[in-house]
C-alpha cells in the first residue's frame, strides 16, 4: 500500500471488522466518511489505499489502483490477474492483522466498490479462512466464470456462502 489505511475505530468494544476497498483513482479516504455514518458501533472499519500504478486504459496515467485495466471490453477475461493476486495478498495481510488482534475471521467482512469490489470478491472467494461476508458494489467478477459453489462448500471454507447473481 502506498498510504496508511484510514481506520475507523469502534465506538464500543470491537467485535467485528470490515475491510472496504475503494475504486479506481480513489483512496481509502473516499469511502471513510460515508462508512462512518453507516457502521454499527462495534465495527472497526479499515479503508486501505491502493498503490499508485500506471493504468493502460488511461494511456499509462498513474493513479491509485488495485490492478491494471487494459480496456473496458471483456473485463472478466482481460483482468490483470497477477496484479489482482498481489493486491489480494495485501487484503489477506489485513485479515491476518485483525485475527492477531483477537477478531476471528468469521467476524471479518470484505467489501468494496467498483475495482475495489473486484478485489473484495476475488479475495473472499480465494481466502483460506471463513469470512463473515463480502459486499461487492457496482462490479464484475475478475475471472471468466464464478468458481463452482459446490467446490467451495466441499472445501469447507465457505459453508454458509451464498452467491447472489445479478439478473437483467
Amino acid at each position: 500500500m502506498s498510504m496508511r489505511p484510514v481506520i475507523l475505530k469502534p465506538r464500543i468494544k470491537q467485535t467485528a471488522t470490515m475491510i472496504f476497498l475503494h475504486g479506481l483513482g480513489d483512496t481509502g479516504h473516499g469511502w471513510a466518511g460515508i462508512l462512518n455514518t453507516l457502521r454499527p458501533d462495534h465495527l472497526k472499519v479499515i479503508c486501505p489505499t491502493a498503490p499508485v500504478i500506471p493504468i493502460t486504459l488511461n494511456l499509462g496515467f498513474r493513479m491509485p489502483a488495485w490492478f491494471d485495466l487494459e480496456s473496458l471490453d471483456n473485463l472478466e477475461q482481460e483482468t490483470d490477474i497477477e496484479g489482482l493476486k498481489k493486491s489480494a495478498k495485501t487484503v489477506y495481510g489485513l485479515i491476518e492483522d485483525e485475527i492477531r488482534s483477537g477478531i476471528p475471521s468469521n467476524k471479518i467482512i470484505i467489501g468494496g466498490f467498483s475495482q475495489g469490489a473486484v478485489l473484495a470478491l476475488y479475495s473472499a472467494l480465494h481466502c483460506e479462512k471463513p469470512l463473515a461476508a463480502c459486499i461487492a458494489l457496482s462490479t464484475f467478477f475478475p475471472e471468466a466464470r464464478l468458481p463452482d459453489p459446490n467446490l467451495l462448500y466441499n472445501k469447507g471454507k465457505h459453508k454458509n456462502l451464498t452467491i447472489v447473481r445479478p439478473f437483467y
